[in-house]
C-alpha cells in the first residue's frame, strides 16, 4: 500500500493530469489483468468527488472488437474515459463500416476518438500493456519540466519540412513533415478535447503520406530511407524487446523490405496479416467498398516518427514505457494521427540513441537530439 502520507501515482494522475472536478462523470474500462490499475483509478477518482463507472471486458488484440457494451459506455460521452488495457481497447466495427464525421468532414473510425478529437467533449487517458511496476515508477514525475520541453520541440518543429534520422544502428531516414503539426503527450489532459498516454513523456509527428494510385490527392514523395529496429517492436500479439534488429526499407512513404531474424519474420507476419484482414472486411462489407485497398497499402505506411521524454522510463519490452524513454526515438508503421492514411494497424519500434535533425525551407538545419542525448 501507498503511504498515506504521500500522494500515490494514481492520485497524481487524477487530480493533476486530468483534474477530475467533483461530479465530473468518469469511465473506466479494464481488463481482469489490470484489474488492480483500474480499482486504484476508482478510488482516486472517487476521492475527487466523480460519479465513476468501471467495466471489465476480455483482453483484446489489434485486431480484435472492443465489446458492444464497452463502446455503447463509452457513447454515453463521460466526462473523462480511462482505457486500462493489458493490449488494446478494442476496434468498434460499426464506426469502421460507417466513420463518425465531424461538421468540417473529417471520419472517425472509433467512439473514443470521435469524441476525443471530433467532438472534443471528452478527456481521455490510455495505458496498452501498462503494469503496476510501470505505474508506480513513471507516472509520478516533473509534468512542469515534461511540458517546457515538450513546448520547445513544438517551436523548433514550426517551419521544418524535413526530419533526418540517424542512428549507431543503422537507421538513416528522412521524413516528410511539411505542414504537419508536431503533437505531445505532456501529461496535460485538462480540457475536453485532451488526452494521451500514462506514463506520459514524448512528441511525436505524422509524417507527409507518399503518393500511390489509391489516394491521388497525396503529392508527397514520403519517408526515404532505412529504419533499423533496435530497441523493442510491436507486433499483433505483444511488444517484445528485439534480441535481432529489424530493418526495413522505405520508398515513397512504405515499408518495402523487411529484414533480420525471427522477429523480423513475425513483423512481416503481423502487416500480412492485417493487409489480408483489410480486404476481407471489404468483402464483407466492414469497411467501405474502395477502402479496404486503401487500408491494405498503408499497412505498410510510415505513420509516425516520435521522441521519448519521460525521465523514469526505460526499455522493457512494453511499448508504452518503451516509447517514452529517453534516448530513443520510435517509428510507427501502419495507420498515423493525421487521419489521411487509414489501417488496421500501428506497430511502434524504438530505435536507440538517435540524431535527430529538422530542415527548414531555407535550408538552415537544427539538431534536436545528438547520439540520443536531447540538444535544445
Amino acid at each position: 500500500m501507498f503511504n498515506k502520507k504521500e500522494r500515490n501515482p494514481y492520485a497524481v494522475v487524477c487530480e493533476d493530469v486530468c483534474k477530475i472536478k467533483k461530479d465530473e462523470r468518469v469511465l473506466i474500462i479494464a481488463n481482469p489483468s489490470t484489474s488492480e490499475i483500474a480499482q486504484n483509478f476508482y478510488e482516486a477518482s472517487e476521492a475527487c468527488g466523480a460519479q465513476t463507472s468501471l467495466i471489465y471486458q476480455r483482453e483484446k488484440t489489434s485486431f480484435d472488437n472492443a465489446n458492444k457494451e464497452v463502446l455503447a459506455a463509452i457513447a454515453a460521452n463521460p466526462d473523462v474515459c480511462f482505457s486500462i488495457s493489458g493490449i488494446k481497447l478494442g476496434k468498434d466495427p460499426e464506426a469502421t463500416a460507417k466513420p463518425y464525421k465531424t461538421e468540417d468532414g473529417q471520419e472517425y473510425s472509433h467512439i473514443f476518438d470521435f469524441l476525443l478529437d471530433g467532438q472534443k467533449t471528452m478527456r481521455g487517458v490510455w495505458t496498452p500493456g501498462i503494469t503496476v511496476d510501470m505505474m508506480e515508477r513513471t507516472a509520478n514525475i516533473d509534468y512542469g519540466e515534461l511540458r517546457a520541453r515538450c513546448k520547445k520541440l513544438e517551436g523548433l518543429f514550426k517551419g521544418a519540412v524535413t526530419v533526418h534520422v540517424t542512428a549507431p544502428g543503422g537507421t538513416d531516414l528522412m521524413v516528410p513533415v511539411e505542414g504537419r503539426a508536431l503533437m505531445f503527450d505532456d501529461g496535460d489532459f485538462t480540457k475536453p478535447g485532451s488526452g494521451g498516454n500514462i506514463p506520459a513523456g514524448e512528441v511525436f509527428i505524422s509524417p507527409l503520406v507518399g503518393k500511390n494510385e489509391f489516394e491521388p490527392q497525396m503529392t508527397s514523395s514520403g519517408c526515404q530511407g532505412v529504419i533499423v529496429y533496435d530497441g523493442s517492436m510491436t507486433f499483433s500479439d505483444g511488444d517484445s524487446i528485439l534480441e535481432t534488429p529489424i530493418t526495413c526499407k522505405v520508398d515513397g512513404g512504405y515499408v518495402k523490405e523487411i529484414t533480420g531474424g525471427a522477429e523480423a519474420e513475425r513483423l512481416v507476419k503481423t502487416i500480412t496479416e492485417a493487409e489480408n484482414r483489410a480486404l476481407q472486411m471489404e468483402k464483407e462489407g466492414k469497411l467501405k467498398a474502395g477502402q479496404g485497398v486503401i487500408y491494405k497499402k498503408n499497412a505498410r505506411n510510415i505513420g509516425e516518427l516520435g521522441i521519448g521524454l519521460n525521465p523514469a522510463a526505460r526499455i522493457t519490452g512494453n511499448m508504452l514505457e518503451d516509447e517514452k524513454a529517453f534516448h530513443t526515438c520510435h517509428f510507427a508503421i501502419g495507420e498515423n494521427y493525421d487521419n489521411d492514411a487509414s489501417s488496421l494497424i500501428h506497430l511502434d519500434g524504438v530505435v536507440r540513441n538517435p540524431t535527430i535533425t529538422l530542415i527548414y525551407k531555407d535550408g538552415t538545419q537544427k539538431t534536436i537530439l545528438e547520439t540520443g542525448a536531447i540538444v535544445l
